[in-house]
């Protein structure tokens, strides 16, 4: 387990810690850090399951929640 987090953190996440709105020597910086890619990871995970559903609703759902993703 602790080679597939090595993998994860060492990987491009898209990240790039911007909004973080605390000092990143400190215990709250990486929590927020570790929120925030917990929160991109389970969104992705959701349009994914959501996508596959392939109807009309489901794919206009997976489209406004990646849009405000992005926001």
């Amino acid at each position: 387990m602790t080679e597939d987090f090595n993998k994860w953190w060492n990987a491009d996440q898209g990240y790039d810690g911007v909004t973080n709105p605390y000092r990143s020597d400190s215990a709250v910086y990486w929590a927020w850090e570790g929120w925030q890619a917990g929160v991109e990871a389970e969104r992705k995970k959701f349009c994914s399951d959501l996508a596959a559903l392939h109807d009309v609703y489901s794919l206009q759902s997976v489209s406004s929640i990646r849009v405000r993703g992005e926001e």
